[in-house]
């Protein structure tokens, strides 16, 4: 069948597709450590309490019809709340937008800002920005990042980019990498914005910053940096990306917001009208209510981000345990989300059966044949096929489980040859 250049060309997402083959394997009785998919096991996870009641109640009350395009003000509101104290900045309910969850709000911002043949430059590693690209017909640049910066962007790989560019886009927390900015870092990324808007005339479109921090308050001793604290004359190029998914387990939930300059944020809001990414009211109403709550929120977080630091640190020692026994493995100290970035340098190493490992994604599906562990290779984020680095999230396993996965990856490599 005949169909549009745009569906016939695009790619799925690699990491749903790895995901899929694991449930597979698991539906025909594999026990297997799913550490693919940046989401949350629910029976291990649940989200909290509090909302969850506030959830039912909504739609006890009936608050089942449309919601306002850019969010229930209740909502919008709280957000104001969340933003000055947790943030501190300050943004008025005009500035906000809320839709489904957060990837309603990254299409509407590359659908409000490119054009076909713009510029959009991301790191690589980073999460889905080719994708959003292709979408938008926008010329990709993906930036190549390394292990000795953490593999976050610093201002001098991204400076010779960005000239003429239409939009950068980052995200701290990263996804996949579960590392961050420092202010330092950034600020140096907002100078260097700065300066090429500060280059640009009346008559063209200036250099935006997209900046996704879903995982904000899931950071672990490290303090989360926004460029429009360390920098405020960078505030009307800046459009944020937030929501509840990752900080409450709630990805089901499907409750998002974005802010930023208004007249933006406006057609963002048309966009994602027309697109029907509406949260679902009775869960806005519920999240209003929940995130008013500071008190029961900060319990949640504190026992939530604890329960997924411990998985963190244990999967972090596993492999630095395996290094030190002369493994050529490697990780990051996790800093934020639900990430740990893992280096396993095992291309070119042959099986028991004789069969060479030849890029990042056999020795992946060669760990979950031997060692029941699933991770995603960086190439599922925008890296060579040839890179040794994994990322692995831990929110579809417990504790347990990563300690049992060890031992079984210890064994599988020992194998190599």
């Amino acid at each position: 069948m005949k169909v549009s250049a745009l569906a016939s060309s695009l790619i799925g997402s690699e990491i749903i597709k790895i995901g899929n083959e694991v449930n597979e394997m698991k539906r025909k009785g594999a026990q297997i450590a799913n550490l693919t998919i940046g989401d949350f096991d629910s029976s291990i996870y649940p989200i909290p309490t509090e909302l969850k009641e506030g959830i039912v109640a909504a739609y006890h009350a009936n608050q089942t019809n449309y919601p306002p395009a850019d969010g229930i003000l209740p909502l919008r509101e709280t957000i104001v709340s969340i933003l000055k104290e947790r943030y501190g900045l300050e943004y008025g309910t005009s500035e906000i937008l809320v839709s489904g969850g957060s990837r309603p709000l990254i299409y509407a911002t590359y659908l409000a800002l490119i054009d076909p043949g713009d510029t959009v430059v991301f790191p690589a590693p980073s999460w889905n920005n080719n994708h959003y690209c292709h979408l938008t017909s926008a010329n990709a640049v993906a930036v190549e990042t390394d292990a000795e910066n953490n593999f976050m962007p610093t201002a001098a790989q991204l400076k010779p980019h960005l000239k003429g560019a239409t939009l950068l886009a980052l995200c701290s927390p990263l996804n996949p990498t579960g590392t961050m900015f420092t202010a330092e870092q950034l600020a140096e990324i907002c100078d260097v914005v700065l300066e090429e808007n500060r280059s640009r005339t009346a008559d063209e479109k200036p250099l935006y910053l997209m900046y996704d921090q879903i995982y904000s308050l899931l950071t672990f001793g490290v303090d989360h940096a926004n460029p429009v604290s360390l920098r405020p004359e960078i505030r009307d190029y800046v459009i944020f990306v937030d929501g509840s998914s990752k900080c409450l387990a709630a990805t089901g939930v499907r409750v998002g917001w974005g802010f930023g300059p208004a007249d933006i944020i406006n057609r963002m809001k048309a966009l994602v009208g027309h697109m029907g990414a509406w949260a679902p009211k009775a869960e806005q109403v519920a999240m209003a209510d929940y995130f008013s709550q500071t008190a029961v929120l900060d319990k949640f977080l504190e026992a939530f981000k604890a329960k997924i630091q411990d998985s963190l640190n244990a999967l972090y020692s596993g492999f630095i345990d395996l290094k030190s026994e002369g493994f050529t493995v490697d990780a990051v100290q996790p800093m934020g989300a639900i990430y740990l970035t893992i280096k396993i340098d095992y291309i070119g190493k042959t099986t028991p059966e004789g069969d060479v490992l030849k890029n990042s994604a056999d020795v992946n599906f060669y760990l979950i044949k031997e060692a029941q562990a699933a991770l995603v290779p960086f190439s599922a984020f925008g890296n060579e096929e040839n890179m040794p680095w994994f990322r692995a999230s831990v929110g579809a396993c417990t504790l347990q489980d990563i300690k049992d996965m060890m031992p079984r990856i210890k064994a599988a490599l020992s194998k190599l040859k």
